[in-house]
């Protein structure tokens, strides 16, 4: 992959921002709806596109009695792009910090995974996961690390094969050559239901330790309620992908349902779960996560009312976001906008927005995939423009530094 001359941004803020001009509050409010509280809703936007448990920790999903009062983030926020960190990617899709700086991207089409230097943006080859079938969305999707990786060396990833979606380990061999790093794959979880949409793939381990696994319904919305069916479900495993203890059922890798794609995992301050989804025609959201929650599809998009139903945080037209992936950061999540080509900051407040989103870098790098924490006030942000579905511009596809308030 060639070497591009990279894309510098700027320093954005003020209320309801989008990078360039201003959004009205009037047309903020038509726009995204926000609950009083996460008590009730649905999901998912086209793309535009084992072995015996392991110990548990609780998944704690609200504040200890005696815990202090949460304080809300200022209602407006900052983006500045501090800079590329590297360009010329080839359909990009997950990304995990390593602990010394350097980044693993995952390829969805090649279905390689990279290193990427941190500091000078150079990118060396691990090697290429054997089984990916890279069809529409489906492919070499999201990666994570184990939560022990400094002493095992293993690398989770959830791909497309030419028979379902699943999730694999593999053994990160620093010491083998470029291209010969990664060891043969080892399924922990098999048969997600896949397709040529709507394949999710999002993976991320939480701070139970549990892994955390963010299905689609594959284009056949009755799987989203389907009890007996991993698809449309955001699933909760142990590291060798047995159910984890303490899923709402027992026996079964089910944490909550009802969802349509889901793209972006994230945890707050407060160590609560919240996922971006894409929705059909009407809403994308973003929800707050319950153990055994339903979050409505088919029957309901976006905030319905239905008291059956989890209804979400935030809601936005689907022009406005197709959200993947998310990132906590300065007391608000961060959301990657496909469609929208955007980058949205919800502040939280016990587990609700406290204020109207705000939007930055409308346009600046066209679709948005990935947004990862990188410690503080500093996220990665990748862009999606060599998916078949952007229009791949110099440099294109990237990632980017932020920084963030």
């Amino acid at each position: 992959m060639k070497s591009r001359s990279p894309g510098w941004g700027r320093r954005v803020e003020g209320t309801e921002i989008v990078q360039r001009r201003a959004v009205p509050a009037v047309l903020a409010a038509a726009v995204l709806v926000l609950t009083a509280a996460c008590s009730s809703g649905g999901g998912g936007s086209p793309d535009g596109t084992g072995s015996a448990a392991a110990p548990s920790r609780p998944a704690a999903q609200s504040p200890s009695p005696g815990a202090a009062a949460e304080t809300a983030p200022p209602a407006t926020g900052t983006v500045e792009v501090v800079r590329t960190v590297a360009e010329g990617l080839d359909s990009p899709w997950g990304l995990a910090p390593l602990p010394d700086g350097d980044l693993l991207v995952s390829s969805r089409d090649e279905g390689t995974i990279l290193r990427v230097d941190g500091r000078t943006g150079e990118k060396t080859e691990l090697g290429e996961v054997p089984g990916v079938s890279a069809a529409g969305e489906g492919g070499l999707l999201g990666i994570a690390l184990s939560p022990d990786y400094a002493s095992d060396h293993t690398v989770y990833a959830y791909f497309t094969s030419a028979s379902d979606n699943r999730v694999v380990r593999m053994l990160h061999d620093e010491e083998k050559p470029a291209g010969e790093q990664l060891g043969a794959p080892d399924t922990v979880f098999r048969g997600i239901p896949k397709g040529f949409v709507h394949n999710g793939g999002r993976i991320a381990f939480g701070p139970d330790g549990m892994l955390y696994v963010g299905t689609g319904e594959s284009g056949e919305e009755g799987l989203s309620q389907d009890a007996d069916s991993t698809g449309g479900k955001i699933l909760r495993l142990t590291p060798e992908g047995e159910p984890a203890p303490g899923n709402p059922a027992p026996d079964s890798p089910v944490y909550s349902s009802g969802h349509r794609n889901v793209q972006g995992l994230a945890w707050d301050g407060r160590q609560r779960l919240f996922a971006a989804e894409f929705g059909q025609d009407t809403w994308d959201e973003l929800n707050a996560i319950k153990p055994g929650g339903n979050y409505g599809w088919p029957e309901a998009e976006g905030r319905s009312g239905d008291p059956g139903f989890q209804d979400p945080v935030a809601q936005w037209t689907t022009d406005k976001a197709s959200p993947s992936g998310i990132a906590y950061a300065e007391g608000s999540i961060w959301m990657a906008g496909l469609r929208g080509e955007r980058l949205w900051r919800i502040p939280l407040k016990d587990a609700r927005a406290s204020a109207d989103p705000q939007s930055f870098l409308e346009g600046d790098y066209g679709r948005l995939r990935t947004v990862v924490a990188a410690g503080g006030d500093r996220l990665w942000l990748v862009t999606s423009e060599t998916d078949g579905r952007g229009s791949p511009r110099g440099g294109d596809d990237r990632i980017l530094e932020l920084r963030v308030s």
